[in-house]
Formats: structure tokens, C-alpha cells, sequence
């Protein structure tokens, strides 16, 4: 791999990346030429990921081994080239990871091709670590992948940034609502139901509520859940009033749209909805998930994680043996029909991870062939290993999840209405100051207070020039 010459100013610089700051002072020395090397016929290209056969992610890393790495330069070889491809292995912690791929760019090293967090895109790009791929490819290659037709164009925002592209998603997820089928029928509800607002699931749970020993509703809150709170409460609700926590270079503070979802959750509380001791407690997702599959909780939001994970039958955390007839599953409904982000009447949030290709790569249309590959059709199938899971593409999904109606339901409904957290630096911060905010609301203040209590902490995080609302 080429690397630059480290300076002594440099090396300082560099140092500050072991403290997980992406920002960096080490310039880059050469301009993109996506031509460089292009007809080379001896090719060593390198893919870092954070997976290790035998520990963390182990699938993917022996995903990479034993398919991808023979497979693409079987084809290589076919076409002539000798094509070598190297496998950096790691199993660290996430924020290890990051500061080490952090590093490695900044100098003009590291592997060809990276595996990133979808939500680290952007710090990534813009430190310079990561460029758009029509520069380091070329337009007329990155353009010409028949395979952006085959992912969403909301799944492909996962690897955009700023309105261009920077790497190709790499698998993705989506949330709905999962209710109770026979809880539903207790309480005189229809058990094939789809709210179309907010009022809608509010009057659902209500009926629910005369149930003895049922809590009607659970909209993660409280800082005890993490991001789990951000994710499966905060942000949906959010894009249900027609706002992205981050939009026009400014965070959400104390606008019309955050005190309408701390409305949402007063609502909840005020009238009993929702258990608000679940909310405070360490192990509180877990025990949603338990009361769930016991037949206590009614309407539980969450990701397709909670169907193929967490309640399968067989091998889930909170199993649940009547799971494919007692348990349901809806659209989340904007605040009212057409008040979504995008005049969506349906709304979501998903994760996901996104591959890139590394700026001082020596090869980078082998690099981006190389890409393409482990996006094909062919390779995504089979990184699935068998099992029914979401994947960025819509042509393996129609195939590998026709079996199963909900990850179906999902993949069809889901992903083309999906929005995915901001690639910031400083959304860690404000998915903490969110959290804080519901858990104000949960435990008894007005939401008019909470949220002027959360625009203070959140300009003291990232400034004031960067907050909307007053």
C-alpha cells in the first residue's frame, strides 16, 4: 500500500486520532486519478473489516475468507490477472476500530477497501479520510454499476453523504410497529390493523389498556436504553412530524417538531400507556421484549431484529412459541397522513454499514471492480449463509426472504420510506441530550420544559450556531 512520508508535525497530528478525533492535519499529496494503474496485471488489494473468524461478526469474516476471496480471483485469474487480495481481520471494540481506519487514512495507508458504520460516513468524509467514489473511479464507472438499481434510493443514502456518494451500502434494517394479535382481539380491535396516526395508535392503546396486567404501549425512552431510545422511539416519531434531527446544517433544539414528539410521549405517560419503570431500567429493552412474548405488552416499535431474533421460536432471546400467528406488525404512521418527513404518511429509521474505497488505493478500478463484486447478487446471497436477514438489494431479498412475510413486508414497504441517522460527529451528543429529554417528559415535566432543558445541553455540546429553534 502507498504511503505518505510522516513529518514531525504530522506525527503530532496523527496522535490526536489515538483519542478518536477524526479531524486531522495531514494533508493529502496527490490528486484522485481514477486511471492509475487501471490495466495492471499483477493486483494486491487489502479489505479491512471489523469481524474475526471465530469471534466478533465471525460470519462475515469467514464470509470473506472461504466465498469471496477465492471467488473474485478465480474471475481475476480468468481475465488475466494475477490478483492477490488480502483479508485485515479485527475484533475490537467499535470505537477502537474506527480510530484505528481513522488513523491508517490519515497517513495514506490502510487497507484498498473499508468497512464502516454507516453513521461514521460522514466524519470520515469530512476529514478527507474518504472521498466521493465519482472521484476516485470515475463518474462514467461508478454511474454505470447495474446494481444502484437494485438498492433503494433511501437504502442508498445510507452510503451518501451531502448528496453524493461515497461507498455502497452493505446490509440495512427497518422498524415497524409489532402488536398482539390476541390482545388486540381481548380488546375489541381489528387483529389485522394499521394505524394512519398518531391518534390511531393512541386510541388502540387506550382500548388495550382495559386489559388487567397489560401495558398498552412501549416507545423506548430514558437514557438507561441508550440509543435504543434515539432509534426506536426518538427518531421515528420525529420524522412522523416531518423533521430530520439534522437538516439544513442545523440539529433539531426547541422547534415545533421536537415538543410534538415529548407531546407524544406526555400522552403516552399521562394516560397510563406505558410502563414509565421499564423506561429506568438497566435492563429495561430485555424486559420489553420478555413482557412481549408473555402476552403483557400490546404495541412494541422495533426493528426486524425483534421478529427474526429476539421472538423466533426456536432459537430467540424472548422466545415465543406462537410468534407466527399471535404477532402482527404495521407501518409507523406520520403524526397525521401526509405530516411525514417527505409528506410521507409512513415513516422509519434503519442502520447499516457502507464499504468504501480508500482514497490512496494504487488500484482503484480493481478496487471498485472489487467492490461491485462483494455487491453482486451472487455474493450478498451468499453472505447471508442461509438464513433469512434484510439485505441492501431488492432483487436477494424478493428471493431469499419470500418465506418469511415480515422481513418481506419490510424489504417491500420499509426501505423505500426509510430515513438514516446523520454521519456526524456530534450525534452521539445529541442522541444522549434526546434521551435526557424523554426522560424529563417520563418522569412528570411538561415537554414545553424539557425541551427548553434539552436546547440548553445541546448548545453546550455543539454550539449555538448549529441549533435550530429558539
Amino acid at each position: 500500500m502507498w504511503r505518505t512520508t510522516t513529518t514531525a508535525p504530522r506525527v503530532v497530528c496523527c496522535l490526536l486520532a489515538v483519542s478518536g478525533l477524526l479531524t486531522g492535519c495531514l494533508g493529502r499529496t496527490r490528486e484522485a486519478d481514477p486511471t492509475r494503474n487501471a490495466d495492471a496485471k499483477e493486483v494486491t488489494l487489502t479489505i479491512v473489516a471489523n469481524a474475526v473468524s471465530g469471534g466478533k461478526n465471525a460470519r462475515g469474516a469467514d464470509w470473506i475468507t472461504n466465498w469471496v476471496i477465492p471467488r473474485f480471483t478465480e474471475a481475476q485469474r480468468a481475465k488475466g490477472v494475477a490478483m492477490t487480495v488480502r483479508f485485515e481481520q479485527n475484533g475490537a471494540g467499535d470505537e477502537d476500530f474506527k480510530t484505528k481506519v481513522a488513523l491508517d487514512l490519515k497517513t495514506g495507508g490502510g487497507a484498498d477497501v473499508v468497512e464502516l458504520d454507516g453513521i461514521w460516513l460522514g466524519e470520515f468524509a469530512q476529514a478527507g479520510q474518504v472521498r466521493p467514489l465519482d472521484e476516485v473511479v470515475g463518474a462514467a464507472e461508478v454511474d454505470a454499476w447495474d446494481g444502484w438499481r437494485q438498492i433503494p434510493d433511501a437504502v442508498q443514502g445510507l452510503g451518501e453523504f451531502e448528496g453524493r456518494r461515497y461507498g455502497v451500502p452493505m446490509g440495512t434494517d427497518g422498524r415497524v410497529l409489532f402488536y398482539n394479535k390476541k390482545l388486540f382481539a381481548q380488546a375489541g380491535l381489528p387483529v389485522q390493523w394499521q394505524p394512519r396516526s398518531w391518534d390511531d395508535l393512541l386510541d388502540a392503546a387506550a382500548k388495550l389498556k382495559a386489559l388487567p396486567g397489560v401495558w398498552p404501549l412501549q416507545l423506548n425512552a430514558g437514557t438507561a436504553m441508550g440509543e435504543a431510545t434515539t432509534m426506536q422511539g426518538v427518531l421515528p416519531a420525529l420524522a412522523g412530524t416531518g423533521a430530520l434531527v439534522h437538516q439544513d446544517g442545523k440539529w433539531q433544539g426547541d422547534t415545533a417538531h421536537v415538543r410534538d414528539v415529548l407531546g407524544l410521549y406526555r400522552r403516552i405517560h399521562r394516560d397510563g400507556l406505558a410502563d414509565p419503570v421499564l423506561q429506568q431500567e438497566a435492563n429495561g429493552r430485555e424486559r420489553s421484549f420478555a413482557l412481549f412474548a408473555e402476552n403483557r405488552i400490546g404495541i412494541l416499535l422495533e426493528s426486524d431484529y425483534f421478529w427474526r431474533s429476539v421472538l423466533d421460536p426456536v432459537g430467540g432471546v424472548a422466545r415465543m412459541a406462537d410468534r407466527d400467528t399471535a404477532v402482527g406488525w404495521a407501518l409507523i404512521p406520520a403524526r397525521r397522513p401526509g405530516a411525514g418527513v417527505g409528506g410521507q404518511d409512513f415513516v422509519s429509521t434503519s442502520g447499516g454499514g457502507v464499504r468504501v474505497i480508500n482514497p490512496d488505493t494504487r488500484y482503484p478500478r480493481q478496487a471498485w471492480e472489487f467492490l461491485r463484486f462483494l455487491n453482486s447478487a451472487e455474493a450478498v446471497k451468499s453472505s447471508l449463509a442461509g438464513t433469512a436477514q434484510i439485505t441492501q438489494r431488492q432483487d436477494v431479498n424478493d428471493e431469499v426472504l419470500a418465506g418469511d412475510p415480515v422481513l418481506g413486508f419490510i424489504a417491500d414497504r420499509v426501505l423505500p420510506i426509510t430515513r438514516y441517522r446523520p454521519p456526524l460527529a456530534d450525534y452521539p451528543k445529541v442522541s444522549a441530550a434526546l434521551q435526557q429529554a424523554t426522560a424529563d417528559v417520563v418522569a412528570g415535566r411538561e415537554p414545553e420544559q424539557a425541551a427548553r432543558s434539552y436546547r440548553e445541553a445541546l448548545v453546550k455540546a455543539v454550539g449555538e450556531d448549529s441549533v435550530a429553534g429558539g
